[in-house]
């Protein structure tokens, strides 16, 4: 109960609470299609370079969502909005996915997944606008380590594959994670409500238009573009999520077609980095995170950087195989999880708390406008080498550690 994290979890009330406590049905859901995401586009006829278009398509589509979704999110309210597109950005692709047959259909469901980028916004906002301030770290925290509770059902994902056919299986967990994102948003809705800031936003920009609304991003802009520690946030969560994008799309790909794991064990290894991930969480992190950032950044850029040297030098098909990729996991586990909660909590620390919805709607926007040429970029390098996507990750990582290093030289090293 002294546990950091416990008794954050255990002490949060009204909208954090009703976000954190529904947050493991997205483990429950779409966690467990995502380790066979992109070897289903495979096994259905999908090539490495379509399978990296589709993935930069999404991210585009993103970029116009994210666009939105400040006028959006202050229009309909971050409760109503966040149902809504959570409804059109995950229900809707997974039954396109479900039926999916050809490229065309994965085109389509990546259109309306981008969607995901409003209730992104209107989520943070319904969640940490009426939170301490002080506490916004760990709950970001519990957001990841809920994420990351998927891992207890990988084995689910893993008995379906080794008893139906893998593109049988991967239908009905699309199936499922319809039915469990469908309870999840009305769950969300029942117990929450609408933020002090969302219900003033409501009122101000009622009778006004969206095409108003978004003539308004030119203050908004200025507002960002004063801020170093806004501007700092915006390159980590560029830099984290291109990272993450790439690593979700090609490294079932490599391990499947370079390292010859078999399809039925594909699960387990997202399985063991989660679990590393909640040890990390309830360990070590809550202790790195107490005085400032510059620290655990630097920490996860470093371990991010070791696990994906690793996994390019893992060997086909020996014995060290499979030892070599737990090593890579291991840190992984680390970098991976502690960088997005880093990369989360930045943006929501830095950010105007009087223009939330539209200075997340921007970031959000500039992040994806970063990172969405990295998809078809690392579909080109699979193309090549199923290593290179990787090599290109380590690059990313290594910047990383140098803009966490130069920001801190330049400011002061007690801010966080």
């Amino acid at each position: 109960m002294n546990n950091p994290l416990i008794k954050t979890l255990l002490e949060l009330r009204g909208n954090p609470r009703a976000c954190v406590y529904t947050e493991p049905l997205w483990g429950l859901s779409m966690n467990l299609c995502l380790p066979y995401a992109s070897v289903y586009m495979i096994a259905l006829g999908l090539s490495d370079v379509e399978i990296g278009f589709i993935a930069t398509v999404y991210m585009f589509s993103q970029v116009v969502f994210a666009f939105l979704s400040g006028p959006i999110t202050d229009k309909l309210g971050r409760r109503k909005t966040t149902a809504a597109f959570d409804f059109i950005a995950w229900c809707i692709p997974c039954l396109i996915w479900i039926k999916a047959e050809n490229f065309w259909f994965f085109l389509v469901a990546a259109l309306f997944n981008g969607a995901m980028k409003v209730p992104t916004n209107s989520w943070d906002c319904l969640m940490v606008e009426d939170a301490e301030k002080s506490r916004i770290t760990r709950i970001y925290s519990l957001v990841i380590v809920c994420g990351q509770l998927s891992a207890l059902f990988a084995p689910i994902s893993s008995i379906l594959v080794s008893h139906f056919t893998l593109v049988k299986a991967i239908r009905i967990l699309y199936i499922n994670a319809f039915v469990v994102m469908t309870a999840k948003l009305i769950l969300l809705f029942r117990f929450s409500k609408e933020t002090q800031t969302g219900l003033v936003r409501i009122k101000e920009t009622q009778g006004k238009s969206i095409l108003a609304l978004l003539r308004g991003y030119g203050g908004v802009l200025q507002i960002m573009r004063k801020s170093k520690g806004t501007i700092f946030a915006l390159i980590i969560s560029a830099l984290v999520g291109a990272v993450g994008m790439i690593n979700t799309t090609f490294w079932q790909i490599l391990v499947s077609k370079k390292l010859l794991v078999p399809d039925p064990l594909l699960p387990l290894f997202p399985m063991f980095r989660s679990i590393l991930s909640l040890a990390f969480f309830f360990t070590v992190i809550p202790h790195i995170t107490k005085v400032n950032l510059k620290i655990p950044l630097l920490l996860g850029f470093a371990a991010y950087l070791l696990g994906q040297t690793i996994l390019v030098l893992t060997p086909t098909a020996r014995v060290i195989t499979y030892g070599m990729l737990g090593v890579s996991l291991l840190f992984d586990g680390f970098g991976a999880g502690i960088l997005a909660m880093l990369a989360e909590s930045l943006v929501a620390l830095q950010v105007n708390a009087a223009e939330r919805a539209r200075v997340m709607a921007i970031q959000h926007m500039l992040i994806m406008v970063l990172t969405a040429p990295f998809g078809w970029i690392g579909g080109i390098l699979s193309g090549i080498s199923r290593d290179l996507p990787f090599v290109l990750t380590g690059g990313l990582l290594l910047t990383g550690f140098l803009t966490t290093l130069g920001y801190y030289l330049k400011n002061d090293d007690t801010q966080s």
